[in-house]
């Protein structure tokens, strides 16, 4: 207990010199942190800080969150991707709407009952914003605390996971017992304060590449700086080759208007809204003919436009973007509907073709302020 004593005093007193100034670490409100969490899963800090004020401004409340039409949630959510997590924020806020009276539970039992919550992001909730002595494990704590323990095994893997949450329980009962604690204004308290400290210290020191070792406060503790192994840890599986895939894709125009089609249910980012596309070999011979004869339209009339990779979890996806005009819907497509670019602008589309929309159609803004 000594040393993990020592641990959780160095990180304390580290993070009220070092921490970086985020919006959300100056909020004392439950709702706003938890939507901070969510966004920041998969997501650089940097991405988030304006789509976190953005969605702040327009859905302030869990209220506002559980009656918000899906058409705002996925615009406010647009480029973010994994829309899965603004879905189970929603359906979580309409929980805490009919269950806990519109207040965010601080209770590690009823924060894993609502939707989408899992271990990690329940600790956070429960120490972040109400303080509470829980422990949390993300990806940037567990790469510190396999290095300051030198934990062998995938971090992902069962058994190593449970021992990393047990260290980081040791390290939560230890700052319970420090005589003295700093404050600062960016944290609630001391649990609030090591679980940032943890996170922080993964996130811009103890990083993955290049660790800045000499800037660690507990650099004495860990016991893979101290083997000149820092860098072996975490040892994680390899990763699964990546499929490519290549599709085409038209953006249509037809008397000043853009053709563009919503996925449906069951489609991966159902709701979202993107210009027709088509999947192609990964190596066709001519593609502008392959579409041609798709749309029944003449190859001439097809006009190359800049080409957009982009990639989705064990995906490397690249599309061939034309442009056409057309005097009528081609057959092929099916549903859709023909947009002005006012139109386009109040809808959430995919990722990959935002890009295509912001190269195609001028003046697009596809970010809602």
């Amino acid at each position: 207990m000594a040393e993990a004593t020592e641990v959780a005093s160095g990180l304390l007193a580290w993070f009220v010199l070092h921490a970086r100034d985020l919006p959300w670490r100056h909020s004392r409100d439950a709702y706003g942190i938890w939507v901070s969490e969510v966004m920041l899963q998969q997501t650089q800090v940097q991405t988030v800080i304006p789509y976190w004020h953005r969605w702040m401004r327009q859905l302030p409340t869990i209220g506002d969150l559980a009656n918000a039409p899906e058409e705002q949630l996925l615009k406010l959510w647009e480029g973010l991707g994994y829309y899965s997590r603004a879905r189970n924020l929603q359906k979580a806020a309409r929980v805490v709407t009919d269950t806990h009276g519109g207040n965010v539970p601080s209770t590690i039992a009823d924060l894993l009952e609502l939707p989408g919550v899992g271990p990690y992001t329940a600790g956070a909730i429960a120490s972040l914003a109400y303080n509470q002595p829980e422990p949390l494990v993300d990806g940037n704590v567990a790469r510190v605390l396999t290095r300051l323990r030198m934990i062998e095994g995938d971090p992902r893997e069962p058994e190593t996971k449970a021992t990393l949450w047990s260290i980081a329980t040791q390290l939560i009962k230890a700052t319970g017992k420090l005589h003295s604690v700093p404050s600062t204004p960016l944290a609630r308290g001391r649990f609030s304060i090591l679980n940032q400290a943890l996170m922080e210290l993964g996130a811009t020191v103890c990083t993955s590449r290049a660790p800045s070792c000499d800037q660690c406060p507990i650099r004495k503790s860990c016991q893979a700086f101290a083997s000149g192994a820092v860098e072996r840890f975490p040892a994680l599986a390899p990763r699964v080759k990546a499929t490519r895939l290549r599709y085409a894709v038209v953006v249509l125009r037809r008397s000043g208007k853009w053709f563009l089609r919503q996925r449906g249910a069951g489609d991966v980012n159902h709701g979202l809204w993107e210009f027709p596309q088509l999947e192609l070999r990964l190596r066709p011979a001519n593609p502008v003919r392959q579409v041609a004869e798709w749309l029944d339209i003449t190859p001439k009339s097809l006009h190359p436009l800049p080409r957009v990779r982009h990639a989705i979890t064990r995906y490397q996806i690249t599309l061939e973007v034309f442009q056409a005009s057309v005097d009528k819907t081609p057959v092929a497509l099916g549903d859709g509907q023909w947009l002005t670019t006012r139109e386009i602008e109040a809808l959430a589309l995919t990722s990959a073709h935002r890009k295509i929309a912001l190269n195609a159609i001028e003046p697009v803004n596809i970010q809602t302020d």
